[in-house]
């Protein structure tokens, strides 16, 4: 119970020159038996010119092995007559029947992902939830109330089971349940951890005095494991929770990474060196990028012991910065911070804009204004003329001659932080829709 890690042996390897030489040997063992057992692989591989038996080094195997994007996944169950079964059984590394588990992504950008998981793959799954559960101060007994979609999201049934693994009481109440069934059951079975959005978790801050009665940090949570979306590593954001709550705010993100409990948010720390191998590329020309502490580039992953959740050398475009140098709070893993995704990502006058930037300057207002707010598109993205307009939702308390002033300080500190200035659109408090999932940031007033 007081052991510093939930696997001892495998993460005090991580970020070693060891764990390069165990992921290198299960890089050519992944590479092998896709080329022997599964023709898409294979035909993939000749037409790149690798053989698994040639790579001698990581680095061989970042030159030699295409980047599959979403692109190319949407392209393949196209080339499936739509069929995604067909799709799915085409690119896992075992036969379609092996796999007793399908969750997917929400799919608002297209064909949703399918994430298919065989036994073998959700055993290896829950070890490293229970990696992270534990970093985080989770033990057999505590309760946590699982607040994501349920409905076929990754986050949903699979971390529910994930979770179980650890010995803790897995609440399902799920995003759908709304907020005001939600609180009620917090209320009722005194869940200790909460896990869902960050956009989720400010919701209640709002809903639970209207509802309850009271203010949320009576509601007795001790820690909050948010994931999904920017947020959790904002220090706007973390501030408002954390002092709200009065409970301890920890970052997840893919790939199985968790925040730690240092003062000072460090990013993520990796804890599946073992199980993913993780680099770095350039989002235009696909070229990698050195992964040494401060990098800044495209997140590609190849799963390592997976059988049905396979990714070779795939991305989902999301951008990260990573840090090598050891963690002030003593723990093993290298970090990251997820600076946004290529698809949200805009060009105002040359200069890139993620929504994640966004959020943290505005909520750096609240109270004065209630930290919601929209980004208008007049134009389908990346580029936008400027300025950028944003719909901004002030406080409760701010007069109507106030926001002029208000305005303008928030113009300058976009300016002097994200190198842009927006035009505000002031709209009244709660006006802005909430959701119990991802916020979707971006308001088209245009058609595509």
């Amino acid at each position: 119970m007081d052991r510093k890690y939930w696997d001892m042996e495998a993460e005090s390897l991580l970020n070693t020159p060891q764990m390069r030489e165990i992921q290198l040997a299960k890089i050519k063992s992944l590479l092998t038996r896709l080329y022997d057992a599964k023709p898409y692989w294979k035909e993939r591989m000749d037409k790149a010119g690798l053989r698994p038996d040639r790579i001698a080094s990581l680095e061989d195997f970042s030159r030699a092995m295409p980047i599959m994007d979403k692109a190319e996944r949407r392209q393949l169950i196209l080339d499936c007559d739509g069929d995604v079964l067909k799709m799915v059984d085409r690119t896992i590394a075992v036969p379609l029947d092996k796999v007793v588990l399908m969750a997917a992504t929400s799919g608002t950008t297209g064909d949703p992902t399918p994430y298919p998981f065989t036994t073998r793959d959700i055993q290896v799954y829950s070890d490293l939830f229970s990696r992270m559960l534990w970093r985080i101060g989770i033990r057999p007994g505590n309760r946590i109330l699982h607040a994501f979609g349920l409905s076929m999201w990754m986050a949903g049934v699979p971390y529910v089971e994930f979770m179980q693994n650890i010995g803790a009481c897995v609440l399902p109440v799920g995003a759908e349940a709304g907020s005001e069934r939600m609180l009620r059951f917090i209320r009722q079975f005194k869940p200790d951890t909460l896990f869902g959005t960050p956009s989720l978790v400010e919701h209640l801050i709002e809903k639970t005095p209207e509802i309850l009665g009271l203010p949320v940090e009576r509601l007795g949570i001790k820690r909050i494991l948010c994931a999904g979306e920017p947020g959790a590593g904002i220090p706007e954001v973390r501030k408002r929770i954390e002092t709200a709550y009065g409970a301890k705010l920890f970052d997840h993100g893919g790939a199985l990474g968790v925040s730690c409990d240092y003062a000072e948010y460090q990013g993520m720390h990796h804890l599946a060196d073992d199980k993913y191998f993780i680099e770095l590329v350039d989002p235009e020309t696909l070229e990698p990028i050195p992964f040494e502490n401060g990098a800044q580039g495209m997140m590609v992953t190849t799963s390592l012991d997976f059988e049905g959740m396979l990714w070779c050398r795939e991305t989902f475009g999301d951008i990260w910065q990573v840090f090598t140098d050891p963690c002030p709070c003593g723990r093993s893993g290298w970090r990251y911070k997820i600076i946004g995704r290529v698809d949200d990502m805009l060009k105002v006058k040359g200069v890139m804009v993620y929504p994640a930037a966004i959020d943290g300057v505005i909520t750096g207002f609240v109270p004065r204004v209630t930290g919601e707010f929209r980004i208008v598109l007049d134009t389908k993205p990346p580029r936008v003329v400027p300025p950028l307009k944003l719909k901004v939702e002030y406080g409760e308390n701010i007069k109507e001659n106030e926001l002029e002033t208000l305005s303008k300080e928030i113009e300058e500190k976009m300016h002097a932080t994200l190198r842009i200035t927006p035009k505000i659109i002031w709209v009244p408090p709660y006006s802005l829709e909430r959701t119990s999932g991802k916020t979707k940031f971006i308001e088209k007033a245009y058609v595509d």
